[in-house]
């Protein structure tokens, strides 16, 4: 009731003393157990994993592509609304006189990289280059393939998978956590974000739950992200000249490949994660960030930038403005060749890009959360949201638009087309420079792209502890750090070794539906939270914890 203060406490028991000291057993051991079955399931039975996860994805993409679309649509709404509304835009996420841990270049340095870095050095050419040649206005004759009166659609649908529905799923999961987490002095941890809907049952077997889920989400999200990186990394290598065994006959990295480039990547990971957010991962975000930047100012200069700069602000308006209809619409198959072909796109795109959003949202979540304590709702979602969203959009329109001018124009010819999407990006330099050149600025991408992936797997491993450990931000012990490094290389290594890309992406649309339905009560709770807390301000009912004493 809003005339009585809200939940302030929320205990969750965990060890005291022992292997699992600091740790609630009831989550890390069942989340280690989930997560190593799969891994044995992966390596033991490779062809009755393969089977059974393709039929399960095949049952979710068929049934639950309408929940999938409505949810991230859901999302979008809750964080906009909240932050235009005068009244909650200037809530700040803790208390009044918190300040900001970080600048805002390293904290949006942090939050890019363990958000979308990687995939977008894969996907701002190869989606772009994809919807470039078929989208929906391509099956419903609409628009021709390739063509230039395609490009404007290419964008518009690139937009939507990577602008604002992406960055609306984790600005949601950290706009919770920060909410109730530094107003209330709740855990940070994924259950604080349903406090309002069920109070301290929270502490037990319920909440309990609701973290393994987060757990096992975010393993099978950032082992996606991760598989796409390794699989362009391996390509990098390759392209500088490490060696032909890196790759088979049909262009895929090989076995050994895969193993080499995980072990190269979580070794390093596992050392920044050793050593925290503000020292490793905070490094190591600036140094991404400011790559990135050159990266993109190497293609503004000797890209297609006209072309780039014209589909970019082309392609906003679009997005803008058939963003209503594309977040609502779900296509269902019909028996009709341009149903079933529009329902099996949007199930191989769009689901399966809100599936990889929510599975990678309590990872980043929880780290968006971490890093913005002191900052305003309407600050939050602004850099949460918007930025990162506008970032992604020049990104896809300069690199992309490069690629999309340089095959309309017959310079590239099929070189950038026809090669696998790990390795577009490569082959674009290589039409763009001299030999010499393209292999300086290759050695510039792996560089960037090893960076990016280390982000990515050290913060999600010290954010997998702090959800094991009921929110606790400390320091853990270093068997626990090193146990989820390795466990997350045996599931990108293990899926990718069974069955690629596919494989990894089937297991994360799965793992993503029971979070899914968590997220969407954090967003019904975030709003009866802060409701109940405006009510309270009106009645002189305290609504944030006090602010413990100096030491």
């Amino acid at each position: 009731m809003a005339k009585e203060p809200p939940l302030m406490e929320l205990p969750i028991e965990v060890s005291e003393g022992g292997f699992y000291d600091g740790f609630s057993k009831d989550v890390t051991i069942a989340s280690k157990i989930l997560v190593g079955a799969l891994i044995f399931w992966a390596i033991a039975f490779p062809e009755n994993a393969s089977s059974v996860l393709g039929a399960m994805n095949s049952f979710l993409l068929s049934n639950f592509a309408a929940w999938y679309t409505w949810v991230v649509a859901f999302f979008i709404i809750v964080c906009v609304v909240l932050a235009l509304i005068p009244s909650t835009g200037r809530l700040k996420m803790g208390l009044p006189g918190d300040k900001p841990e970080f600048s805002s270049f390293s904290w949006f340095s942090m939050m890019f990289g363990a958000g979308i870095g990687i995939g977008m050095l894969t996907f701002a050419t190869a989606e772009p280059m994809y919807h470039f040649a078929n989208n929906p206005e391509v099956i419903q004759g609409l628009a021709e393939g390739s063509s230039a009166d395609n490009v404007r659609n290419a964008y518009k649908w690139s937009f939507l998978h990577w602008g604002f529905s992406a960055w609306a799923c984790y600005a949601l999961v950290g706009l919770s956590l920060g909410y109730f987490s530094y107003r209330r002095n709740l855990p940070l941890t994924i259950r604080s974000g349903l406090a309002p809907l069920f109070g301290s049952a929270l502490s037990g077997k319920l909440g309990h739950a609701i973290d393994i889920v987060a757990v096992v989400a975010t393993i099978l999200g950032v082992a996606q992200t991760l598989g796409f990186g390794v699989e362009q990394f391996v390509a990098g290598l390759h392209r500088i000249g490490v060696g032909d065994w890196l790759l088979n006959e049909d262009g895929k990295a090989t076995t050994a490949a895969i193993v080499v480039a995980l072990l190269v990547i979580m070794g390093a990971s596992t050392l920044s994660a050793l050593s925290g957010v503000g020292k490793g991962i905070k490094w190591l975000s600036n140094i991404n960030m400011g790559l990135s930047f050159f990266l993109l100012a190497f293609f503004l200069i000797f890209g297609s930038a006209l072309f780039g700069l014209q589909a970019l602000f082309v392609g906003l308006f679009d997005y803008i403005v058939a963003l209503p209809g594309m977040l609502f619409n779900v296509w269902k198959a019909d028996g009709t060749e341009t149903g079933d072909a529009l329902a099996s796109w949007q199930g191989g795109w769009s689901v399966f890009y809100w599936a990889w959003w929510i599975a990678f949202a309590p990872f980043v979540g929880v780290f968006l959360a971490r890093i913005s304590r002191g900052r305003t709702v309407r600050e939050y979602v602004l850099g949460a949201i918007i930025i990162p969203s506008m970032m992604c959009f020049v990104w896809f329109t300069i690199v992309g638009g490069t690629a999309i001018d340089l095959t309309l124009n017959g310079t590239a010819g099929d070189a950038i087309s026809g090669a696998g999407q790990q390795a577009q990006l490569f082959a674009m330099l290589d039409v763009i420079l001299s030999s010499g050149f393209a292999w300086v600025m290759a050695v510039i991408v792996v560089i960037l792209l090893l960076t990016y992936l280390v982000t990515s797997a050290d913060s999600a491993v010290l954010i997998v502890n702090t959800i094991n450990s009921g929110g606790d931000e400390g320091p853990k012990g270093r068997p626990h750090i090193i146990f989820w490094g390795t466990a997350l290389a045996l599931v990108v290594g293990a899926l990718l070794i069974i069955g690629g890309l596919g494989a990894i992406q089937t297991a994360m649309v799965i793992g993503a539906l029971p979070f899914s339905l968590v997220m969407a009560l954090m967003g019904v709770a975030l709003i009866k939270g802060i409701i109940r807390d405006s009510r309270r301000e009106k009645l002189g009912v305290t609504s944030v914890h006090a602010a413990e004493p100096a030491e």
